[in-house]
């Protein structure tokens, strides 16, 4: 190894090209849930009205299961916004890139594929054992 010091902080400006991304990443998140909630408001109006007993069965049960589906859809996006915002927050108080477990740096590639990640790769695929 070379005379200089492991890096185990990122720099303002690599901090900076994160908050950016991550701001993206949340803003496009939170459309996403104003379409999934939207969906959910909606009370399974298909438009049409059912003239048989077992086809209006039949589409009650869809219609429960799409919104099961969206249901558990916009508690994903929620949970994937509130990630975010805790990068956000480890972005300022300046421990933002830095493995929980390792401590060691996050790699630049990981944290642009998954901007709210806590753990290195190698730490990931540890935590798997």
């Amino acid at each position: 190894m070379s005379n200089s010091v492991a890096k185990n902080r990122y720099s303002g400006a690599e901090l900076k090209e994160f908050e950016e991304l991550i701001n993206s990443k949340i803003e496009t998140a939170e459309n996403e849930l104003k379409i999934l909630k939207s969906s959910l408001s909606k009370s399974g109006d298909s438009g049409t009205d059912a003239t048989a007993a077992t086809s209006k069965v039949l589409e009650d049960g869809a219609d429960t299961a799409e919104k099961e589906n969206l249901n558990q859809l916009a508690v994903r996006q929620q949970k994937f916004i509130n990630n975010l915002e805790n990068a956000l927050i480890r972005i300022k108080n300046g421990t933002y890139g830095v493995c929980r477990e390792t401590g060691k740096l996050i790699s630049k590639d990981r944290l642009r594929a998954v901007p709210h990640t806590t753990l290195s790769i190698d730490a990931k695929l540890n935590e798997k054992k």
